[in-house]
């Protein structure tokens, strides 16, 4: 969660003092950002896979599931952003790709953190994430 909001700030203050910066400049702190967002992902998934390493079945649903997402968010960058001819998007272009996948993958480490946390004992629709006592 620390990392997530680091994500936030990051991309809050590339915003903020873009104002003065070259284009260039900003291209290479949103990239930092989705890099670092990216990051974050990937460790939340390395984490369940460990804690859940012993359930077979959950850990080739949870491979399937993101090999889908990557599918999703590829297919939304291309939604947002269709092919069209150089430049048509223009400078900002690198920056605006860049806070997009951030956004995308800033949801997907939301989503799958609950995998980690878990869920009050007593939530009937669970599934296959772990119950902690509530106290």
């Amino acid at each position: 969660m620390q990392n997530l909001l680091a994500i936030l700030f990051i991309t809050f203050f590339c915003t903020v003092s873009s104002f003065g910066q070259t284009q260039t400049q900003m291209n290479k702190e949103a990239a930092e950002a989705y890099k670092i967002a990216d990051a974050e992902l990937n460790q939340v998934y390395q984490k369940i896979l460990q804690e859940y390493s012993s359930d077979s079945s959950f850990v080739e649903a949870l491979k399937v599931s993101q090999r889908n997402w990557i599918e999703y968010r590829d297919s939304e960058l291309r939604l947002k952003y269709p092919e069209k001819e150089q430049g048509f998007y223009g400078s900002v272009y690198p920056m605006c790709i860049s806070y997009y996948m951030t956004e995308l993958t800033t949801e997907r480490i939301e989503k799958l953190q609950i995998w980690l946390t878990g869920i009050e004992e007593g939530d009937v629709c669970a599934g296959s994430v772990k119950r902690i006592d509530p106290k």
